[in-house]
């Protein structure tokens, strides 16, 4: 019998005798080989899904309109520094010393000269210890750093460039160098090289197949997977508080939910959410929902769910959608519950919405709604992030005729527009761990919520952008509604404004400016985190903080620095602003009342439908 005791010495003294230099060597050729060719078979099929749409006339390619914007946006820049041969060679020598400088280092490294401990990087795309103890790839992270900087720094420093121009420069160059990270390649990142050699290039065939899968999916176009969607179905394990659909038009379901108090306040409460994304980002889990919370906290819910529209929706503009969801909406609630005053909540873009109708009924002497609370809502788009990148009259030209052959805009486009605004988060790490690990995403509510894309109305559509992020009407007194100029000084009611700290769709700075335009008392509160998390931030979770009562008539930063920072979710903090202005309470309703039949089960069907 074999002496399992040696046997097992010796591959312990194997493996201690191993080379760093040995995971980065094919120990099977034969298999490696064999998996290279079932690669490109799969490589084949994708490249086919993406074709054959285009033979058809099914697809047509825009790449070359956001191309030429690029192009030309650089060439600004470019003009600047090429303009004075001084300039032009004191950026180039900038960059040379900086890389002399890296190599320089790396020499002492390798020679030993310098054995100082090297900072971690806390960029998580550079995790693999490699990255710091591999000689070369710790040479590629650095030269990577190094080019990012200086072509950040090209666009920063240019003079003479318009405020857009200069915004959409840095925007290209982040897109760029999240692109063109040595971590979204296989030979110059080491985790993928190493998992590539051990599994003998499977990782690739499994990675190529599911490139396939996504573009088939995409009908042509790349649907990114960024979670498990089997793993989740509406209705079913997210969007599952009680609730009945009791009304619905041809743009919106309004859903009532099941009280959990025996006594609710007498004010029902109705959510306006954003139409770009579905309302049950506010009802993911029963631990995360808003939605649960505040009919725990005695509020009567209501819902606006808007249909996710097709060709029949196309002409339906901002106006239809004030009229025939919000005050639909109010309509309904009177029917259900017999009260005329409620206390309505906008979120983003159906914040946006929500204001110009408050103005709107300010004008025609419509009294219905008594509070607006304000989730991450801009109403001045001076300030509005990064989504400007995208408006232009040009640009908004071209969507417009895109949007003129179908009636609206696909979904697809947005999703991708709101991922490129953090493309180092939201689309590269899935690239990298779907396509090049062969990976499947991890099932994840968020990420599945955020991928269940909808459409845009193309009257809704177009009206949106050139009122709003092209002209900023509604902040300066323009907007047209209903044959009414809207003026947000008209509105007098109690306003609660939060904001976002780290928003980068609705920034804070830009949703404090525009809660200055209204003409009532305001209460501006900022969440810590994000557009989502600093919205949906359970109380039971204690995570994050939030800012509030800061001095009234200060500037932005100002108000900041003098506010006050509480731990933890302002949902409670709003509660007691709630109660504040009516804390009347009356017997529990059902849904419905005695006037209104229930349709369906909450959630309802408008908001199952996916593109």
């Amino acid at each position: 019998m074999p002496d399992k005791g040696k046997s097992t010495a010796g591959e312990n003294q194997s493996e201690a005798n191993a080379s760093p230099a040995d995971a980065y060597v094919v120990k099977n050729p034969e298999a490696f080989a064999r998996n290279v060719a079932r690669m490109l078979e799969e490589l084949g099929k994708a490249a086919a899904a993406w074709v054959e749409p285009r033979e058809k006339g099914e697809v047509s390619d825009t790449v070359s309109e956001p191309m030429a914007d690029m192009v030309k946006t650089f060439s600004k820049v470019g003009e600047y520094w090429l303009s004075d041969p001084k300039r032009a060679i004191e950026a180039q020598t900038s960059l040379l010393t900086s890389y002399f400088g890296m190599w320089s280092e790396s020499v002492k490294r390798m020679s030993g000269e310098d054995n100082s401990p090297k900072p971690k990087s806390r960029d998580k795309r550079f995790s693999d210890p490699d990255w710091e103890d591999n000689p070369f790839f710790e040479f590629l992270k650095n030269a990577y750093f190094i080019t990012s900087d200086w072509a950040n720094k090209l666009v920063d420093e240019s003079e003479g460039l318009d405020e857009h121009t200069r915004h959409k420069a840095a925007f290209y160059v982040r897109q760029i160098t999240s692109a063109l990270s040595p971590a979204n390649f296989i030979a110059t990142n080491p985790e993928l090289y190493k998992e590539m050699v051990a599994s003998n290039g499977e990782n690739l065939v499994k990675g190529m197949h599911m490139l396939a899968e996504d573009i088939a999916a995409g009908k042509g176009e790349l649907k990114l997977r960024q979670s498990d969607a089997s793993s989740f179905k509406v209705g079913e394990n997210i969007a599952v508080s009680p609730g009945k659909v009791i009304a619905q038009d041809d743009i919106c379901q309004i859903l009532q939910y099941q009280p959990a108090t025996e006594k609710v306040l007498k004010r029902p409460l109705l959510i306006v959410p954003p139409w770009i994304n579905k309302f049950y980002i506010l009802d993911l889990n029963p631990k995360k929902s808003f939605i649960k919370w505040a009919t725990e906290q005695g509020h009567t819910v209501f819902v606006i769910s808007w249909v996710n529209p097709d060709q029949r929706q196309a002409t339906k503009d901002w106006e239809s959608y004030s009229r025939e969801g919000i005050s639909f909406a109010l309509d309904t609630i009177e029917k259900a519950t017999g009260e005329r005053e409620v206390n309505a909540i906008g979120y983003c873009v159906g914040g946006t919405l929500l204001a110009a109708t408050l103005a709107l009924h300010a004008r025609e002497k419509d009294t219905r709604i008594a509070t607006a609370t304000f989730f991450t809502t801009q109403t001045d788009f001076t300030y509005a992030g990064d989504l400007k990148v995208f408006v232009d009259d040009a640009q908004i030209s071209s969507i417009e005729a895109a949007m003129e052959k179908n009636g609206y805009l696909d979904g697809s486009k947005m999703a991708t527009a709101f991922n490129m605004l953090r493309a180092s988060d939201l689309i590269w790490p899935y690239v990298v761990n779907n396509y090049l690990k062969g990976k499947d995403p991890m099932p994840f509510d968020l990420l599945y919520w955020n991928s269940d894309a909808t459409r845009m109305p193309a009257a809704n559509h177009s009206f949106y952008l050139r009122n709003c992020y092209l002209e900023n009407n509604l902040s300066q007194g323009k907007m047209v509604l209903a044959g009414q100029t809207l003026k947000l000084g008209d509105i007098k009611i109690p306003v609660y404004n939060l904001a976002a700290r780290e928003d980068h769709i609705a920034p804070a700075r830009s949703a404090y400016i525009g809660g200055k335009l209204f003409g009532g008392d305001v209460t501006y509160v900022m969440a810590g985190s994000g557009h989502i998390a600093g919205v949906v931030n359970p109380p039971a979770a204690g995570k994050y903080q939030f800012w509030s009562d800061g001095p009234d008539t200060a500037e932005f930063d100002d108000w900041v620095a003098g506010a006050k920072e509480t731990p933890g979710s302002w949902w409670p903090h709003w509660q007691e602003w709630i109660r504040g202005s009516s804390a009347e309470e009356v017997p529990a309703r059902k849904p419905g009342g005695k006037k209104l039949k229930p349709i369906e089960d909450a959630p309802g069907s408008y908001v199952r439908v996916r593109v």
